[in-house]
């Protein structure tokens, strides 16, 4: 008696949850005259953070030598360059750092070859390549230029306003292509991003032992330029 009684209450509370859910569905009604849009914005800023890579190679046939050797070398270069540094506008800090057999071509180890990096980067840009120029017992194997965190920021805020502003204008004007006075806006995505390219410089090979011989002068560099892009999409309602 018990359990027939506890079947028909559930009977009847199932049904009544799907009465509410079915009265659920039918009060929320598929939304009309939402249209999608989205706009974008760019601006153009100077690269103003150079990074510039330098390079010490060691080899020999004793790997603990050549590490020896090279950390000597990094640890010299490290020592010289951070007489130059200053927080932001010059930074010095250490890259790879390996050392790796050399082999023959029937694969036995011939000898050891150790490389180290010493990377120079800040938004002092003739500090860095005066202090890059200075490392004549390094390599320079790489540069390039990128956007410096507080310049992406303002050069962002700067194409979100643009692009809001854009998005705002393109609804104002659907609206009133279709006859309507105005509009709600439903949901939005902003999204931001860098589209500029770092520019890369060739390697200026130094041969060990003969650095009384080159010169000291800043290594050239020319900064390029950036495209912060933002782009704001959603869609709105019109009224």
């Amino acid at each position: 008696m018990h359990s027939t009684r506890k079947l028909l209450l559930a009977a009847v509370v199932f049904a009544g949850s799907t009465s509410i859910a079915r009265a659920q569905m039918v009060a929320m009604p598929h939304p009309e005259n939402v249209v999608q849009l989205s706009s974008a914005a760019t601006v153009e800023v100077p690269q103003d953070l150079l990074a510039i890579t330098l390079q010490a190679v060691r080899e020999g046939t004793d790997p603990a030598k050549v590490q020896a050797e090279l950390k000597t070398a990094v640890d010299a270069a490290l020592a010289q360059a951070r007489r130059d540094a200053k927080a932001g506008a010059l930074d010095v800090r250490t890259g790879n750092f390996s050392v790796l057999p050399r082999y023959s071509r029937d694969q036995r180890i011939t000898g050891w070859v150790g490389t180290g990096t010493v990377v120079l980067e800040g938004t002092d840009i003739p500090r860095v390549s005066e202090a890059a120029g200075r490392l004549t017992a390094l390599n320079v194997v790489g540069s390039g230029f990128r956007l410096s965190r507080p310049a992406r920021d303002k050069a962002e805020q700067e194409a979100q306003g643009q692009a809001i502003a854009a998005f705002r204008a393109k609804a104002g004007e659907l609206a009133r292509s279709f006859g309507f006075s105005s509009y709600s806006l439903r949901e939005v995505s902003v999204n931001a991003q860098d589209n500029g390219p770092v520019r890369p410089m060739m390697a200026m090979a130094r041969a060990k032992g003969d650095t009384e011989a080159f010169d000291t002068s800043p290594v050239p560099v020319e900064a390029g330029k950036a495209n912060v892009v933002v782009n704001v999409s959603g869609s709105v309602q019109l009224r």
